[in-house]
């Protein structure tokens, strides 16, 4: 069964494979129904690091569809990951550039633990800066299902995987999709946009605009609409896919993120 979220509401995270968080760092990671042995040792495991919850769900949705590709862990910090790789040896570890891991540190952990790491950058990042660095693969957050496939296998084989974007660079301007979305969306929307990439519940998103939920669910209806997806992780993952829109919710989420910080220390002046 392809898991449509990374997390409950209880918190509760089921990785890929099926198994509940803890069955997984319990070393819960069975054979799965019907396979042999020889099957399971030729599967390739991987690590998913990432704090962004509707990618690594996206993520997981795309690479649970090959047979042969299983996501033993899924993590949301630095901790977790330099845990899983030491426990899972011999993985492919895919892992968020985000999380600002000690570059030199994870290529001599991951060396150790005979496993090759796989970055995901963001969009306007300088992705040949990491094949530099010695890790074997780059993808960005705009990365295909299909791309993100080809690469996992590209660096499971041993070899090291350009993103197309390094070969042939994409021109902001070329986005025509994600441009006439872009101008469509209301700076409202736009607004709940940044927080739906940023993995943020409607409840939250009510409270961080100063709304109801309803007036958010009644937001959203328009919103997808305007894009053409049906719920938010299809909503999430078709703004990470267009460079002009993703760039668009980062600055909006930016910003916000700088009005709420500005706040309180507003008020704190107004009183004194």
């Amino acid at each position: 069964m392809i898991p449509q979220e990374a997390e409950t509401d209880g918190g509760v995270r089921v990785a890929a494979s099926g198994f509940t968080e803890d069955e997984e760092w319990s070393g819960c990671m069975q054979v799965q129904e019907g396979c042999t042995s020889d099957e399971a040792h030729c599967m390739n495991k991987i690590i998913l690091a990432d704090s962004q919850a509707i990618f690594r769900a996206g993520t997981a949705k795309v690479l649970a569809m090959d047979d042969d590709l299983r996501i033993i862990a899924q993590c949301t910090d630095l901790d977790r990951m330099h845990h899983a790789i030491t426990t899972f040896p011999g993985s492919i570890v895919l892992f968020a550039a985000s999380l600002r891991p000690d570059l030199l540190r994870l290529r001599a952990l991951l060396e150790n633990a005979s496993s090759r790491g796989i970055v995901i950058a963001e969009n306007t990042e300088d992705a040949g800066a990491y094949l530099h660095q010695g890790f074997r693969g780059v993808v960005f957050r705009s990365v295909t299902g299909p791309a993100l496939v080809e690469c996992v296998r590209r660096v499971a084989a041993g070899d090291t995987w350009l993103p197309p974007q390094l070969m042939q660079p994409d021109s902001p301007e070329e986005d025509m999709v994600g441009t006439r979305v872009r101008d469509r969306l209301t700076p409202k929307e736009m607004r709940i946009v940044a927080l739906i990439v940023q993995g943020c519940k409607n409840r939250e998103i009510a409270t961080r605009l100063k709304t109801t939920e309803q007036v958010i669910k009644n937001y959203l209806r328009s919103i997808y609409d305007k894009t053409g997806v049906s719920d938010r992780l299809e909503l999430a993952l078709f703004t990470i896919h267009h460079r002009v829109l993703a760039q668009a919710a980062a600055e909006v989420g930016s910003r916000l993120e700088a009005e709420e910080h500005a706040a309180p220390i507003a008020v704190a002046q107004s009183i004194a």
